[in-house]
């Protein structure tokens, strides 16, 4: 007599993950279709002001940096020139 092993034989671990996928997706609470445009409406909203302020913070350091920098090449070329005299 031989001896059968009735040990069931171990899942594979790919279909073990999309079974207990497949059953957290079943847990989740869906939002309803009036829920799901509201929010994307606000995340549009949020991002739409957000660019705005982005853009104007950028546009304000590019100018000061122009200052800057058209300050500094001013002063720059005045002393190649050999004018140092000191402007108030």
């Amino acid at each position: 007599m031989t001896k059968t092993n009735t040990a069931p034989k171990p899942e594979n671990r790919i279909v073990r993950y999309y079974k207990d996928t497949r059953a957290e997706i079943a847990k989740v609470t869906w939002p309803t279709r009036e829920e799901g445009l509201r929010l994307s409406a606000i995340v549009f909203l949020v991002t739409v002001v957000s660019t705005i302020v982005l853009f104007g913070v950028d546009s304000l350091f590019a100018f000061v940096i122009g200052l800057l920098i058209r300050g500094t090449a001013g002063e720059l070329s005045r002393r190649e020139n050999g004018d140092c005299t000191l402007l108030p």
